[in-house]
């Protein structure tokens, strides 16, 4: 690779230190490593809409870059241990040094208390010693040396016949380059734990996609593409992960009907591992990564994992078995899917009463042979897959917007202006115009559906989106009045005289 360190106008020059994991290995690997990191900053760097250039050689990469935006993405990279924008570029001259750093970093430690630390790589009449001696003097005028807890620290890194001075050291994600461990199939529920768990493991260089057996509906389902995309966008760089959105919902009938109810919770889980396993053959996968945790609901018992266990043919990894909940819940702040998980609800918990806390393999199995495979394989093949990356914020609103249907137990809201609504309405359906909605929706339970309709659809799908926002489940009817009088012939609610 070229080394070319000039400073150019108007480009930031970024050093970006290679994760400690990689000096480890052998030279062969090591290389393969550099690689990938390398297309890997390169795919963020685009994604981020930089103008870039990759350089450096073994040890140290340089970033020259435009955008603003290129920090923050470079210390999302895997394989990074740290960046630093380099403030001033000097050969590799004591003197040189010297009178950089006093004319670049005199404001910056006057008053305050600062440390000059210094590295060098190649043969050169002066020591590191040297330069943070020497340096320290030119800036103990403006400042007070404090070598232990300093409120600046001034970095100097010599290699061969350049210098680079910075005082900022911003640290990276570590770990390894995503791509470099193979390929592994996450399920995914849009809770807290499966998505720390596939960041974990994203950290240890797995590439993943990402298998979602949807019991929720469309409301889960944009949830759960929305924390996905996260995964996707800011820690996957280098590879495309997908969705795959398996409709669970026949599978969960046929088990509630065939299965004792104490099964549920651990056969539920055996489908899913099922439907990962096939997924993840068809994909080459070598594993499948879940977010279960020793203890923390009924099917996380150390012997209902054991039982669960055998229906995947694939190796399970679950990275979070000795974390707690609340370990669980900061590591999902710091990576950003946190306040999204908090809003899913939890559709997991199909078990009433007491389920069994204590399965064995035989157990589980058993209860499982009693549903018909051919449901869950049907399932499997008719699933929905999403180019994660490839989604725009519209795709992630406009196709859970709109519904065409009501379910049995959904409150019904009327959006249109007063003399509209008592002229005709939707038998069942509350009345709120829709600036009142938009102010009071968050009074209304969280636990309930709603379906809105109002003259043209238009508003309420605004409305709708904005209740999405907020955690609720709720959707605009299609087609708004003409759409509703629709369904209300459809369902011999319309009056004689009323046509749609």
């Amino acid at each position: 690779m070229e080394q070319r360190t000039e400073p150019r106008t108007g480009e930031t020059l970024i050093l970006v230190r290679l994760g400690a994991e990689l000096s480890i290995k052998s030279r062969r690997t090591r290389s393969s490593f550099q690689r990938q990191l390398v297309r890997n900053l390169r795919d963020a760097l685009r994604s981020a809409g930089a103008s870039f250039e990759v350089e450096g050689g073994w040890s140290r990469l340089f970033v020259r870059a435009r955008s603003p935006e290129a920090i923050p993405v470079l210390t999302r990279v895997f394989g990074v241990s740290s960046v630093s924008p380099v403030e001033r570029v000097v050969p590799a001259r004591l003197d040189d040094i010297v009178a950089a750093g006093a004319e670049a970093f005199a404001d910056r430690v006057r008053g305050r208390t600062f440390a000059v630390r210094a590295r060098r790589t190649g043969q050169h009449p002066f020591t590191s010693q040297d330069i943070q001696v020497q340096l320290g003097a030119a800036l103990d005028a403006h400042g007070d040396v404090d070598l232990d807890r300093p409120d600046i620290t001034v970095h100097v890194e010599v290699r061969e016949g350049e210098a680079y001075l910075f005082a900022e050291r911003v640290p990276g994600a570590g770990g390894l380059p995503v791509g470099v461990e193979g390929r592994a199939v996450a399920l995914l529920s849009g809770g807290f734990d499966s998505a720390v768990a596939a960041w974990l493991m994203l950290k240890r260089g797995i590439a993943l996609d990402y298998v979602f057996c949807n019991l929720g509906g469309d409301a889960y389902e944009r949830a759960v593409v929305q924390v996905a995309k996260i995964l996707a966008d800011d820690w996957s760089y280098g590879t495309r992960p997908r969705l795959h959105v398996v409709d669970f919902g026949e599978v969960l009938q046929e088990l509630r009907a065939r299965a004792k109810p104490a099964y549920w919770q651990v056969v539920l889980k055996r489908l899913m591992y099922r439907a990962a396993s096939r997924i993840g053959a068809e994909l080459g996968a070598q594993a499948i990564v879940t977010g279960e945790s020793v203890g923390q609901v009924s099917s996380q018992t150390l012997a209902n994992l054991r039982a669960i266990e055998p229906a995947a043919t694939l190796p399970v990894f679950r990275p979070l078995l000795g974390f707690d909940k609340e370990e669980i819940i900061a590591r999902a702040r710091a990576i950003g899917t946190a306040a999204l998980s908090e809003r899913v609800k939890e559709y997991c918990a199909i078990a009433p009463g007491r389920p069994v806390t204590a399965s064995s393999p035989e157990a589980a199995a058993a209860a499982e042979a009693r549903l018909d495979p051919a449901t869950l394989e049907s399932a499997v093949a008719r699933r929905k897959v999403l180019d994660l990356r490839a989604l725009a914020p519209a795709d992630l609103v406009a196709p859970y917007l709109f519904t065409t249907r009501i379910p049995d137990d959904a409150v019904v809201i009327d959006c249109r202006p007063e003399p509209q609504y008592r002229a005709w309405h939707l038998p069942g359906a509350e009345h709120r115009e829709e600036y009142a909605l938009l102010q009071e929706f968050r009074r209304l339970d969280k636990d309930r559906t709603y379906v809105l309709y109002c003259q043209h659809g238009i508003q309420t799908a605004y409305l709708a989106e904005r209740m999405q926002r907020e955690g609720y489940e709720a959707y605009s009817f299609k087609g708004g009045l003409r759409g509703i009088l629709r369904y209300a012939q459809e369902h011999g609610l319309l009056p004689a005289g009323l046509t749609p």
